[in-house]
């Protein structure tokens, strides 16, 4: 029986175990040391910032980011709609409200104009904003040459969510690097990983020494344990640091990898009327997840079917994030939307991405989509 194709499982090496070895043998095993020391350094200069922080996971830092800001009660936070459901939960966790703005079709990124719509709209209504917080989606920055002048034309700080996007670039910078403040997840889906982990990014020196601390239970630099704020047990562990720096190594590799699955995709669908991948026209994503949208009036089948027929395969697909104004614990919260996230969950479809994928199970893929696409 053949073994179950995964969405994105992890891609170990022997360099990330020869890391892992050395920092055991090293001694260091909490959450600080060396390998914790040197991967903060590795990724802000992989990410093009000054400074990084390693955490707990990537929700973590969304959350000490926001409280960086001075995020809390009595203000908005706007978030895109097509999300995974963390990026709204770090808004609830400071205590601020998270309102929901729609995507766009392209790329499923979060709208502009809906951006600068709902914030004004707040105002209007007499509601500080905190943060705009978008996501760069399935591993496409969202559109920061756009994003970034609104958000220093309405005064609003800009958090960047780019847990899926690690390795990916703009206009030739890379993301992590927009607005005030980025976050990176490390869980063991993403293109790269420490298991469970993530990163707080800025070019701030004074909001990273406030996360930093905050991290670590916010204890004051003295003696005995002394504490003048509610702190968090975010900080990451020097093991799975060194899981990390090992990974580090090879992203370059593996993004290169998950690029070339994406056209193998490409190729499968091109000429298929009513069939396209999400963001596919982007150059500078690093591909995480490979998305496949379907419009079924014109196909004649639709996504959820192609998804059973990989099923059938024992081969992993997932529909696009649920929108969160559509999920029970936000469904009341306030949204400015246009339809385009609806559509894009009913239509879209994740297939497997991952870079551990060998070149036979690959082909078990493109041979089950083959025939799916052959019977219709």
């Amino acid at each position: 029986m053949s073994e179950r194709v995964y969405l994105s499982a992890p891609d170990m090496s022997g360099t990330e175990e020869r890391y892992l070895v050395n920092a055991l043998r090293s001694g260091w095993v909490a959450p600080i040391g060396p390998d914790l020391d040197a991967f903060e350094r590795e990724i802000a200069e992989r990410c093009g910032v000054p400074h990084a922080v390693g955490v707990s996971s990537g929700t973590a830092a969304l959350h000490l980011a926001l409280l960086a800001l001075g995020v809390g009660p009595g203000q908005a936070v706007v978030v895109p709609t097509l999300t995974f459901v963390a990026t709204a939960n770090a808004v609830v966790y400071t205590g601020a409200e998270p309102v929901f703005v729609d995507s766009l079709e392209g790329d499923g990124n979060v709208d502009p104009e809906l951006v600068e719509r709902a914030v004004l709209d707040l105002r209007r209504a007499g509601r500080p904003v905190g943060a705009i917080l978008p996501v760069d989606l399935f591993g496409s920055c969202a559109d920061y040459g756009t994003l970034v002048p609104l958000a220093e034309a309405l005064e609003v700080p800009l958090l960047e969510d780019a847990a899926e996007a690690l390795g990916a670039t703009q206009a030739d910078r890379p993301a992590g690097s927009f607005g005030q403040a980025a976050a990176l997840s490390f869980n063991g889906n993403k293109i790269m990983t420490t298991s469970g982990g993530g990163m707080l990014l800025t070019h701030d020196a004074a909001l990273a020494a406030r996360c930093r601390h905050l991290a670590t239970q916010a204890r004051e630099p003295v003696p005995h344990y002394e504490h003048l704020d509610v702190g968090y047990n975010y900080r990451l562990s020097n093991l799975l640091a060194a899981v990390g720096r090992g990974q580090l190594t090879r992203l370059d590799e593996m993004i290169g990898r998950r690029r070339q699955i994406r056209e193998r995709y490409g190729k499968v669908f091109a000429g298929l009327d009513g069939v396209r991948l999400l963001g596919d026209t982007d150059p500078g994503a690093n591909c995480w997840l490979t998305t496949v949208v379907v419009d079924a009036r014109v196909t004649g089948w639709s996504a959820a079917a192609l998804g059973a027929a990989l099923a059938g395969h024992d081969i992993e697909t997932r529909p696009v994030w649920k929108p969160m104004h559509a999920q029970p614990v936000y469904a009341r919260r306030r949204a400015w939307l246009t339809g385009t996230a609806d559509r894009l969950f009913a239509t879209g479809l994740n297939l497997p991405s991952g870079s551990s994928l060998s070149d036979d199970t690959q082909q078990r893929v493109f041979d089950a989509v083959d025939d799916f696409l052959d019977e219709r």
